[in-house]
Formats: C-alpha cells, structure tokens, sequence
C-alpha cells in the first residue's frame, strides 16, 4: 500500500492520456514548457525509444498528420499511420448484428492495434447529424475503454485539444500584456462544420489570465455547458474593439445541430476590422470568405505561427505521456 501511493504521489502531474483540454493539470506551466521544448526539440530524443505511436485517421489531415509525426521523431518514436477506412469498417455499437458494411467491431480492433501501439492518436470527426451520439464521442471513448494504452486526441467531435494548446501557445508568444484581450469570431462559411475547435479553444481561453469574448450571429452559440459564463456579444464590430488577438473560425447550428442557418456574409473578417490585433486562424482557411486576402498577406497574421506551434503543442503532451508510461514501467519499491 505504501508503495502504490508513492506511485500515486509521482504521477499526479504526469499526463495518462489526452483527450479533452482538462486531461492537462496546470496549463500555463504546460505553455511554457512547450515554448522551452521549441528551443531544444531533441532534447528528449531518447525517450522514445522502442516506443511507436499508431496514429488512426478516420478522417483527411495536413497539418494534424505532419506536426504529430514529427513531434512523435523528435522524441525518437517509431511511427504507423493508417486511414482506418482502408481498412475494415469498424463497428462501435454494442449488440450490434454485424450484418451490413462493417467488418470488425471495436472489441477486437482496439485491443489489436494496443499490441502495436504504446500510445494510439485517434482523428474522428462528428457525423452533425446526431447530436447526442456526437456529444458521447463514441469513437475516441471506445479507443480510450478497450486499447487499455495511452490515446491522443487528433480531433474529434466536440474537440480539437492539441489545435487549442497550440493557440495558446502563439497568443503567449506574441503578447507582452499581462492580460490580452481574445476574441473568437464565427466567419460564414459553405459547408457546415464542427464545434470542435471553437469548444476546446473557449475551454483553454477560460483558464487563462486573459480578457476573452465570443462574437457570432444569433443561432451560432455553442454549447452552453462549454461556454459557461464567457462573455457573447452578438454584435461584431463591438465585440472586436480593441482586440489584442482575433481567432476567426466558422462553426455550424449547436441548437438547430449542423445546420447552416441563415447567415450575413458581412462577417467575414476585413483588415478594417481586425485594426492592429493579430489575426489567428486553425487553417485551412477559405480566402475572400473566412477572411480576406489583406488580412491573411498581413504581417498581423498568425497563422503560420499556430500551424508551426501543432509540433510542440504535440511534442510536450507525448513527452509528458511517454514519462507516464516510463514511470509505471518502473517496478514498486520493497
């Protein structure tokens, strides 16, 4: 007994797994870390060794695909990539007859891929359909239950934890204000798409030291038990006056779930209106919809920045998983 709360003691700041934002205990010293991590990424290089990282991807990646695979090298881990639709349609459904289009249920698949696996990194959007089944995030859970090893998130559908961390990551970088003010604005957009990155960034914004403000048209809010008591202010130009920091993502209906309600093209963001704040955006972006040419060519344009930062975002929450599991390798004290 003596032995397991030492054990206890060790890892209560070591990260088991990270799928949601809150999964890290103490955010700002997470930041820092990362910036310190930027300056000397090879610093680690061993810890990784013998380790491999399965990366799942239901769903198309650039920048989410690249900056984790690197980030996993820079740690000195092997590396499998696998479009999980070329392979056999999983199922995730208990009870399920499995007499249609899948092939293989989750029971078995998790379980397999955690013998190749040290840490599996799961991709998988929403359907926008089905509101609750999105909410219980089935796919990335189900990986969590049966692998029985460490799971990275890499987007999911209702967050985008590693793309947050990043953010705030930059807005530390590039602020000298003991607190900034942050504004998340929704742009139009053609298709209708998640809540995901919108949600995990509201959930890091609210922890930091830092004035934050969501603006979008009325019928956009999110979900109101991510928000919580964020400041909403439907009226754009107002709520960008005297931004420090303005990230630009659009997100379809949460009420009227993935729908693309009536919206006024006069939100897309204009270099009138960002003034001299920083613009952010996750990428990819649509040019002359999201955001104007003038504003992404501007040197007030972040989003270089933030698509660099995925690395070491990535980097120190695998170094902080791999120490996790390098602990619990270790055997107990007599």
């Amino acid at each position: 007994m003596v032995a397991e709360q030492s054990r206890s003691y060790v890892n209560q700041n070591i990260m088991k797994k990270y799928t949601d934002i809150n999964d890290i205990k103490d955010i700002p010293k997470t930041i820092q870390e990362a910036i310190n991590l930027k300056k000397t990424p090879f610093k680690y290089k061993n810890l990784g060794a013998n380790k491999t990282l399965v990366m799942l991807f239901f769903n198309a990646s650039l920048r989410t695909r690249l900056s984790t695979e690197k980030a996993a090298k820079n740690l000195g881990m092997d590396v499998i990539c696998l479009q999980i639709n070329d392979s056999w349609n999983l199922e995730f459904e208990d009870g399920s007859i499995m007499n249609l289009n899948t092939s293989e249920h989750i029971k078995e698949a998790a379980k397999v891929i955690a013998q190749y696996a040290d840490i599996i990194a799961v991709r998988a959007f929403p359907t926008l359909v089905d509101k609750e089944k999105d909410n219980a995030e089935l796919i990335i859970n189900s990986f969590v239950t049966y692998s029985k090893v460490p799971v990275l998130n890499l987007e999911s559908s209702t967050a985008h934890p590693l793309q947050a961390l990043a953010d705030a990551i930059t807005i530390n970088e590039f602020s000298d204000l003991k607190k900034p003010k942050v504004v998340l604005s929704w742009a139009p957009h053609p298709k209708a798409l998640p809540q995901s990155v919108a949600n995990s960034f509201v959930t890091i914004m609210q922890q930091l030291p830092l004035d934050f403000t969501i603006t979008h048209p009325k019928g956009y809010e999110l979900n109101a038990d991510i928000t919580k008591n964020t400041t909403v202010n439907y009226n754009q130009e107002e709520a960008l006056k005297d931004a420090d920091f303005v990230y630009v993502k659009n997100w379809s209906s949460y009420e009227d779930y993935g729908k693309i309600i009536p919206q006024d093209t006069d939100w897309m963001l204009t270099e009138n209106k960002l003034k001299g704040a920083k613009f952010m955006h996750c990428l990819p972006v649509r040019r002359n919809v999201v955001v104007e040419d003038a504003v992404l060519d501007s040197d007030n344009s972040l989003v270089i920045n933030q698509a660099n930062n995925r690395t070491y975002a990535t980097q120190i929450v695998l170094k902080h998983i791999l120490e996790e599991i390098k602990t619990e390798s270790k055997p107990l004290p007599i």
